[in-house]
């Protein structure tokens, strides 16, 4: 569906999209975006990314990991964010 048809049948196509149809927007031909209903719970996110083909994933538990790195001091992770944004 174009930006333009989407623009002028928008009402609709909400109704459509909580009736659980996904709608992709294209511009010039190209798709651009899609519109899918929100999901309620992180089951329901995760099935619908898998069903977009957005990610794959087996549903098993991730395995723990090391830490990448460790602070020292008092400094917190945001702290530092702020500082290399300076």
């Amino acid at each position: 569906m174009g930006i333009r048809e989407l623009k002028s049948k928008l009402s609709q196509c909400v109704r459509d999209v909580k009736r659980g149809e996904t709608i992709v927007v294209t511009e010039r031909g190209r798709r651009v975006a899609r519109i899918v209903r929100e999901a309620d719970s992180l089951a329901e996110r995760v099935d619908t990314l898998r069903n977009a083909g957005s990610i794959r994933w087996s549903g098993r538990r991730l395995g723990s990991t090391k830490p990448m790195a460790r602070l020292r001091g008092k400094r917190t992770v945001a702290d530092i964010i702020v500082e290399n944004r300076k």
